[in-house]
């Protein structure tokens, strides 16, 4: 049995555990950020009432053709998809050159 010494091993540890996937992470805060300005938005349709989702409808403002309707509310999945996955994948990519820097 080959016996490494304790600091190689916790370097090993170190480098394994302290990546982040980009992808994975990006994929996760897509799909968390799609689904979540989804179910917003239906939830507020199927609500309804006078005046449907005022504060909501800001996002318009950001995201071309979203809406507060049922239509709206896929192009507001889309967009959720791509703007966390970006989000995901910039926040991954930031943690490893921290993780980097302080490993040197």
């Amino acid at each position: 049995m080959l016996v490494e010494p304790e600091g190689s091993r916790d370097e090993a540890l170190a480098r394994a555990v302290l990546r982040l996937n980009g992808n994975v992470l990006g994929i996760a805060c897509g799909v968390l950020c799609g689904l979540g300005l989804f179910g917003a938005t239906i939830f507020l349709v199927l609500k309804g009432g006078e005046e449907v989702g005022p504060h909501l409808r800001l996002l318009s403002q950001y995201l071309i053709g979203y809406r507060v309707s049922f239509a709206g509310s896929l192009i507001g999945l889309a967009y959720g998809l791509v703007l966390g996955f970006v989000a995901g994948w910039l926040v991954a990519r930031v943690y490893g050159w921290v993780v980097d820097l302080r490993n040197r």
